[in-house]
């Protein structure tokens, strides 16, 4: 007779525990419960305000006092100078996020391929200060700086070279102060992330820099690139205490236009205008980041 081996007792398994005689199956994690407050505060904070402008800019009060639907406002805000307001935030949005584009990734590579580490620091303290300078003490320090009667103007006579700062050249000029170091601070990791061993790779095979960035590091850099453009362009279409402080109505901005609207300068009761105007500009700005997220998610994968 042969003795069973202790070993051979079956093992009762830990991973399903027993309660009464039935066993208990573990519950799924739940991780999206985690967002919940992240949800509940976007909503608050921008569902409701979005939900209220739609409703406004597509409704209006009859003289009995009930609500209808209309589309006269979205109507009337693509007609006449609401149009021509939009049209020249979309150009000046356009011009100074191109330039501003330019200039901040010659100055982000500059910083970059410097050996410097004091250098770098300096520049994007600086660029960090100065992309959040704006409002009415920008305007305030460029009326003192390049004014009719500011220092730099009276010491370059540029007043004798046609310069004016009340105007569309010279709100480009102001925007650019903010818009190039803001995207200094947006290029300079997408610039880290171009590995070393591709420009290795493309001397050993013998292209020449001109050839490795039209090759190589542009399609990789072009969505980060175009990201860039989309925050510059966001933050120039949407400025408003600059421009309202230097050009007042002399230049046609839909923001001055939707602060006219509200307050009744212009006409009195143009509240709903000024909502479909709002509307307007999240239509633009949905249209702008649909080109961009597509090419985000294609250029993750080499930056990351």
């Amino acid at each position: 007779m042969t003795a069973a081996h202790p070993s051979a007792a079956p093992v009762p398994s830990a991973a399903a525990p027993k309660t009464g005689g039935r066993t208990r199956r573990r519950r799924p994690p739940r991780p999206w419960l985690g967002a919940l407050p992240l949800l509940a505060f976007a909503g608050l904070c921008f569902g409701l305000p979005a939900g209220a402008l739609l409703y406004g800019a597509v409704t209006r009060t009859v003289p009995a006092g009930a609500t209808e639907i209309t589309g006269e406002h979205l109507r009337r805000s693509l007609q006449g100078p609401y149009l021509a307001s939009l049209t020249g935030s979309v150009e000046l949005s356009a011009l100074t996020a191109g330039l501003a584009t330019v200039f901040g990734v010659l100055i982000a590579q500059a910083v970059v391929t410097s050996r410097r580490g004091t250098l770098r620091g300096a520049v994007l303290t600086a660029s960090g200060v100065l992309a959040n300078f704006g409002g009415i003490p920008l305007a305030f320090a460029f009326v003192a700086t390049l004014g009719i009667s500011g220092v730099v103007t009276q010491l370059g006579h540029l007043d004798t070279l046609g310069w004016n700062l009340y105007s569309f050249t010279g709100l480009t000029v102001i925007y650019l102060y903010f818009l190039i170091p803001l995207m200094v601070l947006v290029v300079v990791p997408a610039l880290d992330g171009l590995r070393p061993q591709w420009r290795e790779a493309a001397r050993n095979t013998g292209a020449t820099t001109w050839q490795f960035w039209r090759h190589v590091g542009l399609p990789v850099l072009a969505p980060s690139l175009l990201g860039g453009f989309v925050l510059l362009f966001g933050s120039a279409f949407a400025a408003h205490a600059t421009a309202a402080a230097l050009v007042g109505g002399s230049v046609p901005l839909v923001t001055l236009k939707i602060a006219d609207a509200l307050s009744g300068n212009v006409l009195v009761g143009q509240e709903n205008v000024a909502l479909a105007l709002s509307l307007d500009m999240i239509v633009i700005a949905g249209l702008v980041m649909a080109v961009y997220l597509p090419l985000q998610r294609r250029s993750s994968r080499w930056l990351h």
